[in-house]
């Protein structure tokens, strides 16, 4: 019984200071190594933090592209999805208004046309990306409320669409923020 005790002491302690130690280190020392040294990638205007890049933010003015809706009002401190089910009637209700915001804003789109990531809100509520389609459908409309060539605004979209990583793993997607910013930056 002496030689399993001490065996399970000493793994004990092996454990404690690779998972409480080491682990937690090599952990901040590779955030402190990413974008935003661990802090999050930020996105600045003329000096000014205007948001994160991993969280989404809202936008309701017609001149912007629109990310996902979100369940919990795009606060980060209360991160999560409704969890309404799709025959909830409150759910229902949800997503019919956003379906009727997206036709009154872009009356060239059909009911179905329209990508459902637009009027379903994500799991977390704070997701900073859409799908190029999603995006595509957008451009007619951003175009016209600032006055641009839709080639011009169909430009820059193709520009901030980010393919997935090493062109396998994930879906190709936009950065809402990002495109937003530099939509701003346009003359």
């Amino acid at each position: 019984m002496k030689t399993n005790l001490v065996k399970s002491i000493r793994l004990t302690l092996v454990l404690i200071v690779a998972l409480c130690v080491i682990y937690p280190v090599m952990i901040t020392l590779a955030g402190k190594l990413s974008k935003g040294a661990g802090d999050g990638e930020t996105i600045s205007v003329n000096g000014k933090v205007v948001g994160y890049a991993n969280v989404g933010q809202s936008f309701t003015k017609p001149q912007y592209f629109w990310g996902r809706p979100s369940a919990v009002a795009y606060n980060a401190a209360g991160s999560a999805g409704s969890n309404k089910g799709p025959s909830n009637p409150g759910y229902l209700k949800d997503v019919t208004n956003r379906i009727d915001t997206l036709l009154k804003y872009h009356p060239y789109l059909k009911k179905g046309d329209i990508p459902a990531e637009m009027v379903t809100a994500s799991g977390s509520g704070l997701d900073p990306d859409i799908s190029p389609e999603a995006a595509k459908m957008q451009v007619k409309r951003v175009a016209q409320y600032r006055k641009l060539d839709e080639q011009r605004v169909a430009a820059l979209l193709a520009a901030h669409t980010e393919q997935p990583l090493l062109g396998l793993f994930g879906p190709a997607k936009v950065n809402v923020l990002k495109l937003n910013v530099a939509l701003d930056e346009l003359k």
